[in-house]
């Protein structure tokens, strides 16, 4: 079983090693993968009463008894990814390579990459990844999960909310959703740009199972919300989570300028020591 503060280091970690593998690049969406990381770090080695919230195993990525998880929202990857390496999907030095020429990891997640189950480079594409693979699932009477990470600005995507109907009329209560509700967007806050709030009660009028986050970095309220939600019967259902764009570095958080961003050498010099202190 891994505590609560096992997570919050875990994560931390993350954090530090997605900014390192964004920089060095000099590219990658950092601030977008800082809100979504302790999502990921719970459902990849957090666990629900003794159970992992996630069943999988790296030594085999298609094992038929896996539960899949789709990054929709794919800019999101370098946080995938430093996940999946630890893990141990694939060499922890393959970090080193993120979006180099021929490099395994690249951009946007590709379904070649070890542990990845969907490319996702067009926003809006994931939920109907995650329908199709629940379909099928239970028409041969399995039952794995899938998992599907949102963002607030793609739920703007007209397919979303096609995909939303889908699963709501199959009653694919296999299906879990989460919305990473950072409020921002590649150049400024999703409001100003296609407001979509109220996010939990449009999921709600189509037929969905909602569960709202208050705070989507806290791992005792993502736990329990995820266990909820697996409890729902003959609906699919999403969880709303309320985020932080940039979580952990102050200096990005809600700030539109740092999308797509990679940290300076002057600004690695102020965030890293930040969250290293976190860890002691």
């Amino acid at each position: 079983m891994t505590t609560t503060e096992e997570l919050k280091k875990l994560a931390t970690t993350f954090r530090i090693e997605l900014l390192h593998i964004t920089h060095k690049a000099g590219s990658g969406h950092a601030t977008t993968a800082l809100s979504c990381i302790d999502i990921i770090t719970l459902l990849y080695f957090g666990d629900i009463d003794g159970l992992s919230v996630m069943v999988y195993d790296p030594k085999k990525p298609q094992w038929e008894k896996r539960d899949y998880f789709i990054l929709s929202k794919g800019h999101g990857c370098p946080a995938l990814y430093v996940a999946l390496a630890h893990a141990g999907f694939f060499p922890k030095d393959e970090l080193d390579h993120f979006r180099q020429l021929n490099g395994l990891l690249q951009g946007h997640p590709v379904n070649r990459i070890p542990g990845i189950e969907a490319t996702t480079g067009p926003l809006g594409q994931g939920l109907s990844f995650a329908n199709g693979i629940a379909l099928a699932l239970k028409m041969d009477k399995k039952l794995n999960r899938i998992f599907v990470l949102l963002g607030d600005g793609e739920l703007q995507e007209g397919q979303i909310w096609e995909a939303a109907l889908t699963s709501a009329q199959h009653k694919l209560d296999n299906v879990i959703a989460i919305v990473d509700q950072n409020k921002l967007q590649q150049t400024n806050f999703v409001r100003a740009i296609k407001q979509v709030e109220p996010i939990g009660q449009k999921f709600a009028s189509f037929g969905w199972n909602v569960v709202n986050v208050a705070d989507g970095h806290d791992f005792d309220e993502l736990r329990d919300a995820v266990r909820r939600a697996c409890k729902v019967k003959l609906k699919p259902s999403v969880l709303v989570c309320n985020t932080v764009k940039g979580k952990g570095v102050p200096f990005t958080e809600h700030k539109p300028n740092y999308h797509g961003v990679p940290l300076s050498k002057e600004e690695m010099a102020v965030a890293i020591p930040i969250l290293e202190k976190e860890l002691k």
